[in-house]
């Protein structure tokens, strides 16, 4: 193992033990080095890696502490990655959301709230034909944010919400070019909002599978080249 990684491995069982928690501000570099059996410039190494992904925060003059350790703040390092994906992976990532959004709907359907029905329709009133292609998408990311926040899961909303943000391009593409879009969208949606209003988790994953493969299926119909 290499030295760095031995002191990032060091520093995190520091963490999962509990002796480091969310906020907490770690000892100085030479006391650290010195008590975990390491180098300085290990430890500094160590340090600076585990800042880019977000589970320290060096304060230049204060000290090293760590966050607090959040999902979305530990998962800001996967969506960096995602935004660098390249339109051949598009579909792939349509292929995550595929397995990870009916799920999180099947989840927000046994969890369903007054609260959380009258906001979608919220939502939903907020569209109408007259919206442009880009308001269609912002409402698309905001209803599936909502319904995955609602799944009680903050890592699986996270990842959801990095993965959705992702195909942003291809879904104003859709709305460019596919006749109604906007209705085919909203009936969808209001299709889900009405299985979770009634708790019905495998017709809420069911109707979540469809619109998501919809949008996934439409574009691999125009990336890939169609058979003789």
């Amino acid at each position: 193992m290499a030295v760095t990684d031995e002191a990032i491995l060091k520093i995190k069982e520091m963490i999962t033990r509990g002796d480091l928690g969310p906020g907490d501000r770690l000892p100085p570099e030479k006391e650290l080095a010195e008590r975990l059996g390491l180098s300085r410039s290990s430890m500094r190494e160590a340090v600076k890696a585990l800042e880019v992904i977000r589970v320290l925060d060096v304060r230049r003059g204060d000290g090293t502490y760590v966050t607090s350790l959040e999902p979305r703040l530990l998962l800001e390092a996967i969506s960096f990655v995602v935004d660098l994906h390249d339109d051949d992976s598009v579909l792939e990532l349509f292929a995550v959301r595929r397995i990870l959004e009916p799920e999180a709907s099947a989840r927000a359907a046994a969890r369903a709230t007054p609260e959380l029905i009258a906001a979608l329709t919220v939502t939903i009133d907020s569209v109408d034909g007259t919206t442009s292609v880009e308001g269609l998408v912002d409402h698309d990311l905001d209803f599936h944010r909502t319904i995955a926040d609602a799944a009680g899961n903050r890592y699986l909303a996270s990842l959801i919400d990095s993965l959705s943000s992702s195909t942003v391009r291809a879904r104003i593409w859709r709305g460019l070019t596919q006749d109604n879009a906007v209705e085919r969208t909203l009936s969808e949606h209001r299709g889900i909002v009405a299985a979770l209003d009634r708790g019905d988790v495998e017709l809420a994953r069911a109707l979540t599978l469809v619109h998501v493969s919809g949008v996934e299926t439409w574009l691999r119909e125009w990336t890939e080249p169609t058979a003789p």
